[in-house]
């Protein structure tokens, strides 16, 4: 299955969840937000979120400011 995460493509060799992709990537942390086709993924849904193919996951870090 292909999917694009921050605009790189990867290839999953089976079917797996939000929450199991970004441990994968080492990318479970507090401050982040994820969408998935330009829809925020509430981290309350991460576990069951099923990733498909062709889904562009994007990753956000946020910044505190002023």
């Amino acid at each position: 299955m292909q999917i694009q995460f921050n605009q790189q493509p990867y290839t999953l060799s089976s079917p797996t969840t939000l929450a199991v992709f970004l441990a994968s990537q080492q990318q479970v942390r507090a401050g982040i937000a994820v969408a998935i086709n330009q829809q925020v993924i509430p981290r309350s849904h991460w576990d069951s979120q099923s990733l498909q193919e062709g889904d562009n996951i994007m990753l956000f870090t946020a910044i505190a400011g002023g």
